[in-house]
């Protein structure tokens, strides 16, 4: 079955699913009112202060909620346990105080971002596994034994695993915070980007390695489908060899089925056609039929437009390696980047740059409204509109 005929199911369905739908600025009334009732819920249990400024914004806890099937109680429930493994593992001293070269030694082996995005504005990114292998996965685990951080843990949640944490702060702080405030994307004004789209490259990789990876990458998977839901979009795999199906029988129990639907297993002749469909060809790696020179381990290659749109200071013209969040600035109508982490153990706290503020929401009744246009006007949101040509699949197999 293609990866079409798979889609063609899906939307047969006839379900609204996936960005912008159940996003700020496109929620139906229901949600509205499950939004409404979800905060409610953690504000009386102690998990959610209103402000101003509000704990936590209303597109974090949309992700809960979306995973969750706007089932509220199950969405506290998953939110409740977030916060308490966030707690117990010190996970915001983790990201501002990790040595540097950790974090560089977990940023090569797991998914990486090639500093581009996709149609949506969405960010792009790449996994070739056959990069972890066993020999590496020890090393690094003998490596993560020694705590890089500040960070006082419960000790519940392995070390091995803490590292590879600060990798998703650094996509929920930085990465999609910076592709919601550039004002080249379709719903710029309205909807915050909380999502990544992932080109997972499988070739080259034996059965024999897929099963040694089997525990490492389980854990991983599952830690991160319970604490940062909802932050997948469509995952394109490629390369995946003749006896995939066997190994997709073990991967798709790993996740929850909102994020298995979302998952196209690509055959060699649909490579490049189907990812310039959700991908400009220029933000595609050459390797798989695209213009974008970047080669796995290299540090990201920012979009050119990203860089004529920050403005940088202390002398930067792109972004420092290592964790960076954005913060708003005190008059409100800025984003700035800041570079944390430990060099020499010393913590670093560097002024990066600065955005305008595009994507600003206030809520009304849940409702998130634009306050203020200040991206695209509607002309330009209709001429950079994405024509959606494929869903999200149901039951993806390995393409013939």
């Amino acid at each position: 079955m293609t990866a079409d005929s798979i889609a063609d199911a899906s939307a047969a369905s006839g379900t609204e699913v996936g960005y912008p739908n159940g996003h700020l600025g496109h929620l139906k009334p229901e949600e509205q009112e499950a939004l409404k009732s979800f905060k409610t819920n953690l504000a009386e249990k102690g998990y959610y202060k209103p402000g101003p400024p509000a704990s936590h914004d209303d597109q974090t806890l949309l992700r809960y909620l979306r995973a969750r099937r706007w089932n509220v109680v199950d969405a506290f429930k998953q939110f409740k346990e977030t916060e308490d493994w966030r707690k117990a593992n010190d996970l915001n001293v983790l990201y501002d105080t990790i040595d540097l070269e950790a974090y560089e030694a977990s940023r090569r082996l797991y998914p990486q971002w090639t500093g581009r995005r996709d149609r949506r504005g969405i960010p792009l990114y790449l996994f070739e596994i056959r990069h972890l292998d066993s020999k590496t996965v020890s090393a690094y685990e003998k490596a993560a034994e020694t705590n890089p951080s500040k960070a006082v843990t419960d000790g519940q949640t392995s070390p091995k695993l803490l590292r590879l944490f600060a990798l998703y702060e650094n996509l929920t702080r930085f990465a999609q915070p910076l592709c919601t405030e550039l004002p080249d994307r379709p719903h710029a004004t309205t909807t915050p980007i909380t999502l990544s789209t992932n080109i997972v490259d499988v070739s080259g990789v034996s059965l024999r390695q897929f099963w040694n990876l089997k525990s490492h990458m389980q854990a991983a998977s599952q830690l991160a489908t319970a604490h940062y839901p909802e932050t997948l979009d469509r995952i394109f795999i490629i390369g995946a060899p003749y006896f995939f199906s066997t190994v997709w029988g073990w991967i798709k129990r790993w996740f929850d089925p909102i994020t298995v639907s979302k998952i196209f297993i690509l055959g060699p002749s649909e490579v490049k056609a189907t990812l310039e469909e959700f991908i400009d060809p220029k933000n595609i790696p050459k390797q798989y039929g695209g213009e974008l020179d970047f080669t796995w381990g290299d540090q990201p290659k920012t979009d050119p437009y990203i860089k004529e749109t920050v403005k940088w200071e202390n002398g930067l013209k792109d972004f420092p390696e290592g964790p960076k969040y954005w913060r708003p600035t005190a008059d409100g109508t800025r984003v700035e980047c800041v570079a944390v982490g430990s060099e020499g153990g010393k913590q670093r706290m560097l002024s990066v740059g600065t955005l305008e503020r595009v994507c600003n929401v206030k809520k009304v009744d849940g409702d998130a409204l634009a306050e203020g246009v200040k991206g695209l006007s509607v002309g330009d949101a209709e001429k950079n509109e994405v024509v959606e040509t494929g869903k999200e699949a149901t039951v993806p197999v390995v393409s013939a």
